[in-house]
């Protein structure tokens, strides 16, 4: 053999190799295609029944946001009520009553006035917490 024969073998076992390591890397690849396509069905067909859930639950949620906006709509209309009402009857009652507190302090002050022949009332005593009567003043007291 010469030399240009065994460079031809040996380009030719290299190739071999080369080819035979190109179809196992094309083998696996063609595997993983097929696990990917796998994957992507079953994910389609495990999304698409979420997604109509997903879907009636935002619905749900809307037309819970719409009962919620017609109570708060609601609310506020009776709050304007109430403070409508409120004023209404402070003007409408404010006065007099405060006309008649003012009468009555008046008959009261009056009437005080007539009283002051009488005798005037006994001081009241204050108490300390935390202070003890000294026991000279005790005794008097007791007895």
């Amino acid at each position: 053999m010469t030399g240009g024969e065994v460079a031809g073998i040996l380009v030719a076992v290299f190739w071999a190799i080369l080819v035979s390591f190109l179809a196992v890397v094309l083998v696996r690849l063609a595997q993983t295609l097929k696990a990917t396509t796998k994957l992507v069905a079953d994910v389609t067909e495990q999304a698409v029944p979420l997604l109509s859930d997903a879907s009636a639950t935002v619905r749900s949620a809307q037309t819970q946001l719409d009962r919620v906006d017609a109570i708060a709509s609601d609310v506020q209309e009776v709050t304007s009520n109430a403070s409508a009402l409120s004023t209404t009857v402070a003007s409408t009652f404010g006065g007099p009553l405060v006309k008649v507190a003012a009468f009555g302090y008046g008959v009261r002050r009056a009437l005080g006035r007539s009283r002051e022949d009488a005798p005037p009332a006994p001081a009241r005593r204050t108490v300390v917490v935390g202070r003890t009567v000294p026991a000279a003043r005790r005794r008097k007291q007791k007895g």
